[in-house]
């Protein structure tokens, strides 16, 4: 293929240093070694390619990624990688597989949850992977309600075994990753059921499969649940069903850190706080709001660069037509996007450091900010999870009809990220317990109790209930100060108007169950906020390299705007701020865009994605879009033969049909 860069115009516009850029959406100078090194590995490794999974059949597909699963824990151990090293590179593999979910959630679960005799027994087994697990939690009845899970297990004092049972269909676990082919081992979520009382769901670590021949344990079946949405995408995940025939283990695979039934069959908690499990629960929203700006960011990054290299109408006289990227209404779809990818990057690491200090906090004992602290993680998974699974589909539609292909990355891209709008809390579900914590909130206003962290600007209640903007023409709503106390002024508004509404209910419960739909309106505004005021935060910080400032602040506002432009009716309804002004915020928002276009492509070559981590056609870094989706075309295997399959049987009678004209 030619070696031409199309898009070399397109960057000799930026008015900022990409290099800078690169190290302020890593996160740091050795962040962005480390992702820039392992992406190289994987993309120039050929047990890694992956331009042909979209057309694979799903046992091949499994297969494969059982290969590269292999692959990638070799190369880890020959190149002595580091836990963050490798964590990356199989980020980079870029292909969903049993691994995840053992290092992800399984490992995890033990150290969050089991003893130091427990941890120090199982995890010298999972870290070698002697041993690979899986997290068995959800079932064919119940996710969200974890209560609800009908496995049981149930103490026999006589053996000094739980018996491990799946009593209904319903309670068949299902959907665990790794657990339909893989996993020889998983943390099991049951009712535990001792001196004939139930106490809840609790974990136990339970073998499914034999580590010689890998066939199932007696009393266990388990197998893969089926083909899920899109091509390729999840179907390298073997998700499970798995069932249990009063199953026993020993007493001591229950994970005991918080709580123990004794040899007699009594149920203690231990005197460590239950509060330590959300800690592991930050951890996992946390990443997987990482994840988000990734997945995000890639689906941008494609979007940009082919809008900038495909070309529609505007020709004078011949001349070239016009790129689309040109087109306002192109501008007005892509830009935010753009600008929320960076939005996400940015609080997603304000999550890595919150993590860390509710870790420390926890640790001494102190539980004060963590009601506020898991409502934020929890509706910032929501809301950037939804982002991102709209917003890529919106990057397809960008790309007009060849966004449509699994060549152009996009198709895969969609069906692999979806499901994280349902997994570790459906997205509904967490805003309406963000709106338990704000009504709680609101509620203690009167007392003294004072909000913290992210909650806090609803101390200011009495203030920003009726305080005014004073916004005049359009360029005041560039201050920082203006927009935050804009979307302040909203949360607040729709979380006390909810309250007033549900205190006029027959009770609280009937209330909250009336305004739901309202109170997760209130939930996003809050949601919203929080990632406007961390992009503010992050922009007022001192960076390196020329113009990353200004562009940073570019974006900030664009994400502002655009959000106030997208939910103007609540702004306007809570009086946060009048017509006019709502008609100023678009002026300015037309004019950002202006300033964004010479630094868009720019702009997300700072992301850093090689071609092979993009997979995509369009999105390539040189712009040479059209032979790669001819060449792509030429690959498809139904071009194996000039004929069909079926022309003899099915074509060619058609085709030499003598035609018998019917007498009517």
């Amino acid at each position: 293929m030619e070696e031409v860069d199309h898009l070399a115009p397109e960057r000799i516009t930026a008015e900022f240093d990409v290099e800078a850029m690169k190290i302020v959406w890593a996160g740091s100078r050795r962040a962005f070694e480390i992702a820039d090194r392992m992406s190289r590995l994987v993309a120039s490794d050929p047990e890694f390619r992956k331009d042909n999974r979209t057309v694979l059949g799903r046992k091949e597909l499994f297969r494969n990624s059982l290969r590269k699963a292999g692959h990638a824990w070799k190369r880890i151990n020959e190149l002595r990688l580091t836990e963050e090293e490798s964590s990356m590179l199989r980020f980079f593999v870029d292909e969903p597989a049993y691994v995840d979910l053992h290092w992800g959630m399984f490992v995890p679960a033990i150290k969050g949850q089991g003893t130091d005799e427990q941890q120090k027994k199982w995890l010298s087994l999972a870290y070698k992977m002697q041993i690979i697990g899986c997290y068995a939690q959800t079932e064919l009845g119940h996710g969200s309600n974890v209560q609800g899970l009908e496995t049981t297990a149930t103490f026999d004092p006589n053996t000094d075994e739980f018996i491990i049972h799946s009593p209904t269909l319903t309670s068949s676990k299902w959907w665990p990753g790794g657990l339909g082919k893989v996993s020889t081992h998983a943390v099991v979520y049951a009712r535990l059921i001792t001196d004939g009382q139930d106490y809840g769901v609790h974990g136990f670590i339970v073998q499914l499969r034999s580590l010689d021949d890998h066939l199932p344990l007696p009393g266990i079946t388990v197998g893969d649940i089926g083909t899920k949405f899109g091509n390729g995408a999840y179907n390298t995940m073997d998700n499970g069903v798995l069932q249990f025939d009063h199953v026993r283990i020993p007493r001591d695979q229950m994970l005991m850190r918080l709580s123990q039934v004794t040899k007699e069959g009594k149920y203690i908690h231990s005197d460590v706080p239950r509060q330590l499990v959300y800690g592991t629960m930050v951890y996992v929203r946390q990443t997987i709001v990482a994840d988000a700006s990734r997945a995000l960011s890639r689906a941008v990054c494609i979007a940009v660069r082919y809008s900038a290299v495909r070309r529609q109408f505007g020709s004078q006289n011949g001349g070239p037509e016009t790129q689309v990227i040109d087109y306002k209404t192109q501008q007005s779809r892509l830009f935010p996007l753009l600008a929320s990818a960076y939005a996400f990057r940015f609080v997603g690491n304000w999550l890595k450091w919150l993590y860390t200090d509710v870790t420390q906090r926890l640790q001494a004992g102190d539980f004060a900010t963590l009601p506020e602290v898991h409502a934020c993680t929890a509706g910032l998974k929501s809301l950037t999870t939804s982002v991102t699974a709209d917003g890529i589909e919106e990057c397809r539609k960008l790309c007009g009809g060849h966004g449509y292909l699994c060549s152009s990355g996009l198709p895969e891209l969609f069906a692999v990220y979806v499901p994280a709008c349902t997994y570790e809390g459906d997205n509904v579900v967490l805003l309406l317990q963000v709106a338990r914590f704000l009504m709680k909130t609101v509620s203690q206003l009167g007392s003294g109790t004072k909000p913290t962290g992210a909650a806090a600007y609803i101390g200011k209640a009495e203030y920003l209930l009726q305080c005014k903007c004073n916004v005049q023409k359009a360029e005041d709503w560039l201050n920082p100060s203006v927009i935050l106390e804009a979307f302040e002024a909203r949360a607040v508004r729709l979380a006390v108007i909810c309250a007033q509404n549900i205190s006029k209910a027959s009770s609280p419960e009937e209330g909250f169950l009336e305004l739901s739909a309202d109170l997760v309106e209130a939930a996003i505004a809050h949601c919203e906020l929080i990632i406007v005021s961390k992009f503010i935060d992050k922009v007022q910080q001192d960076m390196e390299g020329q113009g990353i400032k200004e562009q940073l602040q570019i974006l900030c506002n664009i994400y502002a705007l655009s959000l106030l432009h997208k939910h103007l009716g609540d702004f306007l309804t809570t009086n946060c701020i009048n017509p006019t002004q709502g008609a100023l915020a678009n002026e300015q928002l037309r004019a950002l865009y202006t300033q964004v276009r010479p630094n868009a492509v720019s702009l997300v070559d700072a992301f850093n994605y090689t071609d092979h981590y993009l997979s995509s056609a369009l999105g390539r870094y040189d712009g040479n879009v059209y032979p790669k989706l001819y060449e792509e075309a030429w690959k498809e295997p139904l071009n194996d033969s000039v004929l069909p399959d079926g022309y003899h049987e099915y074509i060619r009678p058609l085709l030499k049909q003598q035609l018998r004209l019917s007498r009517l």
